[in-house]
């Protein structure tokens, strides 16, 4: 079963910090270089639903998740942002029809720090360096049960009317559980891309594809994704955005909706 659904999407399953950057323009996995600016803010609600169903050995098996994370960004300069998220999941798992796991409640929080320390012709990087803290109850699968870290490079290319956005990506995961230990790799390695094409002036078309080191140390193949939504500017300083997001192979989960809302200030 994939890895992403069955420990609750908690970060979503961003993410947070699993690995994938979870604190990108959403529905985008992939982060852009943007920052707030100093003293601005931005609040952003994500919710995600998904789905997956497998058949081993003759069994059965259906997941449905969701997760809903509110972040946060900062900026503490006009190029460095401090972003925090705190991310809610629920895991329900069937196995030929009978309910063998139900799980919701709070997962690891997480906190970026993002700095863009290079602009050059519409072209700029950024580092984020993160930390997810292990407030998630490990023994319910919303958390790891200790400090995990790691860092994403960010390249954003301006091309009027589309911006390409690209992300490398590494985690180093700590579990406090033995299974857990025994069950899932520790550095996970991440690889992004996306793009956005500016459709109207308060409208944006979104695509995104990505892998990533899988984390079940059973398979060695790494799951993959394609993604497209569109953002709605209902204002300069509100947004509104919805994706589909589809499994590009049996590792990661066959099918998830997101939708979000984020408002500056």
């Amino acid at each position: 079963m994939c890895k992403v659904l069955k420990k609750v999407l908690p970060v979503i399953a961003a993410v947070l910090l699993t690995s994938v950057p979870a604190f990108a323009a959403h529905p985008l996995i992939t982060d852009d270089t943007g920052t707030q600016g100093q003293g601005k803010f931005q609040l952003e609600v994500n919710g995600e639903y998904g789905r997956d169903k497998e058949n081993l050995g003759g069994v059965e098996t259906r997941e449905n998740a969701a997760g809903l994370e509110t972040v946060i960004s900062g900026g503490l300069t006009d190029t460095i942002d401090l972003v925090v998220a705190v991310p809610w999941a629920w895991s329900r798992m069937k196995e030929d029809g009978v309910v063998v796991s139900d799980e919701n409640g709070l997962g690891d929080l997480g906190l970026e720090l993002k700095w863009r320390f290079l602009e050059y012709k519409g072209f700029s990087l950024a580092l984020k360096p993160g930390l997810t803290l292990p407030t998630g109850n490990e023994n319910r699968g919303l958390g790891n049960g200790k400090v995990s870290y790691g860092a994403t490079m960010v390249a954003t290319q301006e091309l009027d009317p589309f911006t390409v956005h690209l992300n490398l990506a590494y985690t180093h995961n700590e579990f406090k559980l033995d299974l857990d230990k025994e069950a899932n790799r520790r550095d996970i390695w991440h690889a992004s891309l996306a793009t956005t094409y500016q459709v109207l002036e308060d409208l944006q078309l979104v695509a995104n594809v990505g892998m990533e080191s899988n984390g079940d140390r059973g398979s060695n193949t790494w799951p993959a994704f394609v993604l497209g939504g569109a953002i709605y500017s209902l204002s300069e300083n509100l947004d509104l955005d919805l994706g589909v997001k589809g499994g590009l192979n049996k590792q990661e989960p066959d099918l998830a909706f997101l939708a979000g809302v984020a408002w500056r200030f």
